[in-house]
């Protein structure tokens, strides 16, 4: 079994492979940075003139809300560099017969098939996501102090493990299904709900069903929320949802590792 140190030797030639494929092409990494930079902009520019006719959505005012943006695009900034690549490609790994030589590899299968690639174009966006965050909180007045950063640099990483183990669940069944692009787009179609803030789903018996299913059965809506809330300074009510969230991000990828060596269990060789 490999020690801790391996298992960063290995994270550290991932990275460096993925750096120099992105010097290999860089107009594609170019135009993915200006891509990327127009993307930024123009949901910056869309709130920023609804926000002229409004002060406040729901509970939230203009500098709140983009500190809510920033979270929701620095959690999906880190998934997409890191795990993204490497969950869609994982049906191919199946069908070309090269799953087999992960499953050699003297190393846990599910680290060497989430981070083998990496989108370092991504970057650039985390990049944004963290000015974005800075500026909202500069202009909405509230002093972050180090416990606010430590709390919400570890509800970052709890949202950002939710959905590595919502995205790996589904891509490990690609064993069964051979191809899973339509389970890819339905992780797409269900977490576009978090880029809006939990408070939102209200008005009716059929959006508090919404808001109660995908803050506690599955909680989308809780992962960008509740840090967004956090640094911000802003009322969690009930006041343990931040550890309910950790809780989640953890339970998901404890069923999600589960999924994925269930899977593994009736994986059928590319030689058999």
């Amino acid at each position: 079994m490999a020690d801790i140190r391996q298992y960063r030797r290995v994270f550290a030639t991932f990275f460096r492979n993925s750096l120099m494929r992105e010097l290999a092409f860089r107009s594609n990494f170019a135009i993915t940075l200006l891509t990327r930079g127009f993307w930024f902009t123009v949901q910056i520019i869309m709130f920023d003139l609804i926000y002229r006719k409004i002060d406040l959505i729901i509970d939230w005012s203009r500098a709140e809300y983009f500190g809510f943006m920033a979270t929701g695009m620095l959690v999906n900034a880190l998934v997409e560099a890191f795990f993204m690549p490497n969950c869609a490609r994982f049906s191919e790994l199946i069908r070309t017969g090269d799953l087999d030589f992960v499953l050699l590899k003297p190393i846990d299968t599910q680290f060497l098939v989430s981070l083998e690639k990496m989108e370092l174009a991504m970057v650039s966006q985390i990049a944004f996501a963290i000015g974005l965050l800075i500026y909202s909180l500069v202009n909405s007045s509230h002093h972050v102090s180090a416990l606010g950063i430590g709390m919400y640099a570890l509800l970052i990483v709890a949202a950002v493990t939710f959905f590595y183990s919502l995205m790996i669940g589904l891509a490990a069944t690609s064993i069964f299904f051979g191809r899973n692009q339509g389970l890819l787009d339905f992780w797409f179609y269900v977490t576009i709900f978090a880029r809006y803030p939990s408070s939102i789903y209200s008005g009716s018996p059929s959006a508090e069903v919404f808001r109660f299913l995908f803050s506690y059965v599955m909680p989308i809506l809780l992962v960008i929320t509740v840090p967004a809330r956090v640094v911000l300074g802003k009322a969690l009510e009930p006041g343990w949802l931040s550890v309910f969230t950790v809780v989640s991000a953890a339970t998901a990828f404890a069923i999600s590792r589960m999924v994925f060596h269930w899977s593994l269990r009736h994986y059928r060789s590319a030689s058999s």
